[in-house]
């Protein structure tokens, strides 16, 4: 094992932002789980770990808990950052950016909301919206998969649950648009913006919340509002994580939909078996989930010294987990660059692992698995309408669909 001296000037630096890996990640990524498995970014101050053995070591090491979204404020003035304490307050109720005993606490509370059996109910429902949106287009044989399917799908799932009026669910696109430069390397006048729309969530809930008192419904935010009651959780909680579902809920989903279906659009013979056996849905979502997972890396802090892989580092250095490059890893896939809706096993970590393992990540499976089966029932001949796919990068390593316009 080797010393802490693992200063940053100790490490293999690489380019994550160089346009070519804007565009694809994966060579380098290739490139650096070989030579250098954990590097240093420069840019970032983060430590970028990319072996699979090794992310799924550190994301199962208690003393690594999360960032709280550092590449979005890491680089702002004092005064900038004084002017975005409400949002960054908001976000460190987040479940994810609270210490690990909060977490389990509030964790434990969703858990009798999203159990298994919860899940399978909700999956007529979901199958039910996939074709209403999907019928909506059917006149004109076109469809915009992104803004037309694969976020409002999931956004009505989220906005149901907790029992979101529908006039108001346009909102809720709007608003999580804004939410997403948090994720991001975004400037100043960007993250204004998405505190603007994080304090109008808020505001929004809290008011659902006062309806709640008065009268409780079979929902999420009922439940939570029976918990605040018992002493289980605070208003300030529930406000903050619903902001946190009613985003994430539908924003991760909608991703893995739309990145889902342009996989298949761009790889016929997988597409074409995957009509012939719809019994492959799951295992074709668990590869979607592999090769273009929603998450692509996720930021990890110190709390005491810890090793990774085979060095120590000391208490409060940043680690990036690349779940990207380690889904990739030719030690643990074979032919980790194919699209193989079939593969088995399949031991990705689209979803993290451990204590902060993603509680939605059942959701997200039956989501993604009913739209693909309605897909499949309702547009048996979908097609592109378009000569090039349209992916948007999101540094560090993230990719999204700006537009998935398809004919059927």
């Amino acid at each position: 094992m080797n010393d802490s001296a693992t200063t940053s000037t100790a490490l293999k630096s690489y380019d994550l932002f160089a346009p070519d890996v804007l565009g694809d990640p994966l060579p380098l990524l290739h490139r650096i789980r070989a030579e250098s498995p954990v590097s240093w970014i420069p840019e970032l101050e983060s430590f970028l770990v990319t072996r699979h053995a090794d992310v799924v070591a550190a994301l199962k090491d208690k003393r690594l808990v999360p960032g709280n979204l550092g590449q979005a404020f890491d680089r702002l003035s004092p005064a900038e950052l004084a002017e975005l304490e409400p949002v960054r307050q908001s976000i460190a109720l987040w479940m994810g950016h609270t210490d690990e005993k909060d977490h389990v606490r509030f964790q434990q509370l969703l858990k009798r909301y999203f159990t298994p059996a919860t899940v399978e109910g909700l999956r007529p429902r979901i199958r039910e919206i996939a074709i209403e949106l999907i019928e909506a287009r059917r006149e004109g044989g076109f469809m915009e998969v992104v803004t037309e399917l694969a976020y409002p799908l999931p956004a009505n799932v989220i906005a149901e649950m907790l029992g979101m009026p529908t006039a108001d669910r346009e909102k809720l696109q709007e608003w999580s648009r804004d939410l997403l430069a948090l994720f991001q390397l975004a400037d100043f006048e960007t993250l204004r913006q998405s505190q603007r729309s994080i304090l109008e969530m808020q505001d929004y809930v809290r008011a659902l919340v006062a309806q709640r008192r008065e009268e409780a419904r079979d929902d999420l935010l009922s439940m939570f509002v029976a918990a605040e009651r018992e002493g289980l959780v605070s208003e300030d909680e529930i406000v903050a994580n619903c902001v946190l579902l009613l985003f994430a809920g539908h924003e991760t989903t909608a991703n893995l939909i739309a990145m889902g279906l342009g996989l298949l659009l761009e790889d016929q013979g997988q597409f074409d078996r995957l009509k012939a056996d719809h019994g492959l849905i799951p295992t074709a979502v668990e590869e979607m989930l592999r090769v273009r997972g929603p998450a692509s890396t996720l930021v990890r802090i110190a709390t005491e010294p810890v090793e990774v892989a085979g060095t120590t580092y000391p208490a409060g250095s940043h680690f990036l987990l690349a779940m990207v490059s380690g889904n990739h890893d030719p030690e643990v896939f074979e032919n980790p660059d194919t699209f193989d809706i079939g593969r088995k096993p399949n031991r990705h970590t689209a979803f993290g692992m451990g204590a902060f393992y993603c509680l939605g990540a059942a959701l997200a499976r039956a989501e993604t698995a009913e739209c693909l089966d309605v897909v499949l029932e309702r547009m048996p001949d979908i097609r592109p309408a378009y000569d090039e796919i349209s992916v948007v990068s999101s540094p560090p390593l993230s990719r999204h669909l700006a537009s998935l316009p398809v004919f059927f």
